[in-house]
């Protein structure tokens, strides 16, 4: 594959940094995950490292290009789902290990995206968004019943409460997978945390994929310090992985 990618995670004005990620790559296949401990829960932390290990290794273990995209995203967030439950067993419901991820498996030309949460996964295109995942969240479904607009939703004093996440209660959680989303040359993924799209607006998240002298690392670190700026002084990890497709 020809492709350029990324990461980048800063502490923001935390205390801790609990999100983790990684882009993984081989011949035939690419994986971008993001994971953003909860830092209202014991050990959110732990729970991102663990859930990231845990989708990383199966996909090092895989044969690829992967053979069912959509099963083994499925799959593999269950599992790390699992694992997290269980560092969390001995830890009252309420305050166990909990995280929300991003995972964005690119191969054949195309992409699967899997989320879980307010982690969220953009496609943009000569400086704009062409699409981006749906946050599993009370405000994205006023957003989709026409109840508040994006912009409202940037301030709504429940932006931060999240119906789904890895960790918690035993049963597997909601989550979205979809299916092949075709690539072009120059086309960005970018996958991360809500510290980064956060305040920020599709078309400052779109400047990643603008050409020119910059590399890719380069315009992802302008889009984390904007990130960081427009939050501050209660900026959260701001954490994101990006590839840019270069094959014709």
């Amino acid at each position: 594959m020809q492709i350029e990618y990324a990461k980048v995670s800063a502490l923001g004005d935390r205390q801790d940094n609990q999100d983790r990620a990684a882009v993984v790559v081989s011949e035939k296949a690419a994986l971008m995950l993001v994971f953003d401990g909860m830092g209202g829960h014991s050990d959110g932390a732990r729970a991102a490292e663990t859930g990231l290990k845990v989708v990383q290794d199966l996909f090092m273990a895989a044969t690829q290009p992967i053979f069912d995209p959509q099963g083994f995203l499925y799959m593999s967030l269950a599992k790390a789902h699992d694992e997290v439950v269980n560092i969390g067993q001995d830890v009252t419901v309420d305050f166990r290990p909990r995280a929300t991820c991003a995972v964005c498996l690119v191969q054949e030309g195309g992409s699967y995206w899997a989320h879980i949460g307010d982690s969220r996964i953009y496609q943009a295109r000569d400086g704009a968004v062409l699409q981006r995942s749906r946050d599993h969240s009370h405000v994205e479904v006023l957003i989709q019943e026409g109840a508040i607009s994006e912009a409202e939703a940037l301030d709504h004093p429940m932006r931060n409460f999240v119906e789904c996440c890895i960790g918690g209660d035993a049963t597997v959680p909601d989550m979205s997978i979809t299916a092949h989303n075709k690539l072009q040359h120059g086309d960005v993924l970018l996958a991360c945390s809500d510290g980064l799209w956060s305040g920020l607006s599709d078309r400052d998240i779109a400047q990643i994929s603008m050409p020119g002298e910059e590399g890719l690392a380069e315009n992802l670190k302008a889009l984390s310090i904007k990130a960081l700026e427009v939050n501050a002084p209660y900026s959260d990890n701001t954490t994101a992985t990006a590839i840019r497709w270069l094959e014709l």
